[in-house]
């Protein structure tokens, strides 16, 4: 198979990392814009809001979620959460990438 058998495509990964307690907000929202898939993960760290160790399950946790989505989709995944700023622990950033799904 060749390479030209893909159609490759711009696209955008977002990664968003907040309180566990903001899952199925966050679930929603993407459901909500047609998101084909999406990656959950527990991490932990130290940021800002302090330090996030995943000691006691839904305690004082966080989440990365990553998907892959269409530049116009991203513009508007992204100022949804930026309404969340200040009320929960949550960063969110993105990428320009090249995919095929």
């Amino acid at each position: 198979m060749t390479n030209s058998a893909f159609s490759v495509q711009p696209a955008v990964l977002i990664t968003i990392i907040g309180e566990t307690v903001l899952k199925d907000r966050i679930v929603k929202l993407l459901k909500s814009h047609s998101v084909s898939g999406y990656t959950i993960s527990q991490v932990q760290g130290e940021g800002g809001h302090g330090r996030r160790l995943a000691d006691l399950a839904g305690y004082n946790t966080n989440i990365e979620i990553k998907t892959i989505v269409s530049p116009e989709v991203s513009d508007t995944i992204f100022w949804a959460l930026k309404e969340e700023q200040g009320k929960h622990a949550l960063i969110v950033f993105r990428h320009n990438v090249e995919a095929f799904y």
